[in-house]
């Protein structure tokens, strides 16, 4: 590979070290501190004043991936003020706290350890009073790991939905619009158990165009969604006659007028509420970039909002790169190209991977030949599918060196398999738990 093209593991360092910046720059614990402020009893957070010695209780409450290192953060700020708090984290994504109870839970999948969490924080704010202020955690991933199913449906019908959905290539708009109308939790449902206490949600973003209805579900703002929109999503995907009999005569019911809807705007459960964008895809971008730069690339950052097929949307990066290349447009060698978003995979077959893995193999055959370009995908949650990676990277060898392994590249694809094909390549980018969660960063880098 060296005597090839001796810049490619120059390249390659360059994009995982830039990669790295982005994981950096959104740590939850700096963003909480950098949002909060106390001065003369005073909780300062972005125009809003809290008095602290106005309050009776202050509690602690959330879930996601990233909300133990936001609670550690809540902690060293207001120590023995924090009356309580409980959490619901994925595996592995725990810290020690003294004041804030965390439970550790199954995601994507949910499992009977988050509905334990999600009872303990129901029953913890639904004490609240009007003296009270409950400071909410929300991140990515708490969709999952805040469980709490509606009457009538069990946590089995639950899983069994969250697979076909995970599984038919719906966004996760679409994806979080049916786990609002399934939940006594998610789409302004804990506001309402808050209700009538202050609360203030300090929000990690995870999805596209930073919606705080669709971040972790929105536990604590208006649902704009509706039961309806949630029967058009499984019979968009054909999948209406496959899920659960009580989840379908749920939406049904909800459909018809017979249930009570999610909580809408104006409704005064969120009267006293406050929610802080804390941190999002376009931050990480951004010092990605600076980090880019600073080691001698030209920077341009495409998007924050990508979506799509994986494997679709890997051919229009790496266009952009062979583009680039070619042309010098829109930017000349050496450069750095990044986006960020969530694309969705349409599983094709039984094979292991993510929409990381399955971008960055679809783009390794789109690169094939190609000297002087690296792609990279990562998950900024270190999490890609059901697996260890974050993601994968690739260039221009790839494909000739899976050859030399045996290994057809559109086979792995085929069966949604990419995992296995990046494994022996020593290619899968593997971070551990990161504790942070802004959707996915995409990368080209191109040498001078």
């Amino acid at each position: 590979m060296e005597q090839e093209w001796p810049g490619l593991n120059r390249l390659r360092r360059d994009a995982l070290s830039i990669f790295r910046a982005a994981l950096a720059a959104v740590d939850p614990e700096e963003a909480v501190r950098r949002h909060l402020r106390i001065e003369r009893g005073m909780l300062g957070v972005e125009g809003r004043r809290y008095d602290l010695n106005a309050c009776k209780r202050i509690l602690v409450a959330g879930a996601g991936k990233a909300v133990a290192p936001m609670a550690k953060a809540i902690e060293d700020l207001l120590g023995d003020r924090i009356a309580g708090g409980v959490l619901v984290v994925k595996d592995g994504h725990g810290l020690p706290l003294k004041k804030i109870r965390i439970h550790e839970a199954s995601h994507p999948v949910p499992d009977e350890r988050g509905v334990a969490g999600t009872l303990e924080i129901l029953k913890l704010l639904e004490g609240a009073g009007e003296s009270d202020l409950v400071i909410c955690l929300i991140s990515g991933g708490g969709s999952a790991l805040l469980i709490a199913p509606s009457e009538g449906i069990s946590l089995a019908d639950k899983q069994a939905t969250t697979k076909d959905l995970l599984a038919c290539g719906a966004t996760i708009h679409e994806i979080n619009t049916i786990r609002k109308h399934l939940s006594r939790a998610k789409g302004g449902q804990l506001a309402r158990a808050a209700h009538p206490a202050k609360v203030l949600s300090l929000i990690l973003s995870d999805v596209v165009g930073d919606d705080l209805d669709v971040i972790g579900s929105g536990p604590t703002v208006p649902d704009r969604s509706t039961f309806q929109d949630t029967m058009d999503i499984f019979k968009r995907y054909d999948i209406w006659d496959r899920i659960p009999n009580s989840v379908r005569e749920r939406v049904s019911q909800g459909a018809r007028g017979a249930l009570a809807e999610t909580p809408k705007p104006g409704d005064p459960v969120f009267e006293g509420g406050t929610q802080i964008l804390v941190g999002s895809c376009l931050r990480a971008l951004r010092a990605a970039a600076e980090s880019a730069e600073r080691i001698g690339y030209r920077s341009l950052i495409l998007s924050s909002k990508v979506e799509g097929e994986a494997r679709e949307v890997a051919k229009a990066i790496v266009a952009i790169g062979k583009e680039a290349l070619s042309s010098r447009h829109p930017l000349g060698p050496p450069a750095c190209f990044l986006t960020g978003g969530e694309t969705t995979v349409t599983l094709q077959g039984d094979g292991r991977g993510g929409r990381n893995q399955e971008f960055v193999l679809a783009g390794a055959i789109a690169l094939d030949g190609t000297d002087h370009v690296v792609l990279l995908a990562g998950g900024t949650d270190g999490t890609d599918g059901p697996t260890d990676a974050a993601g994968a990277l690739a260039d221009g060898l790839t494909i000739r060196r899976a050859k030399a392994l045996g290994m057809d590249a559109h086979a792995f694809l085929r069966r949604s398999d990419s995992y296995h094909f990046f494994k022996p390549l020593n290619d899968l980018i593997i971070t551990g738990p990161t504790r942070t969660n802004v959707m996915d960063i995409y990368m080209i880098l191109i040498g001078g």
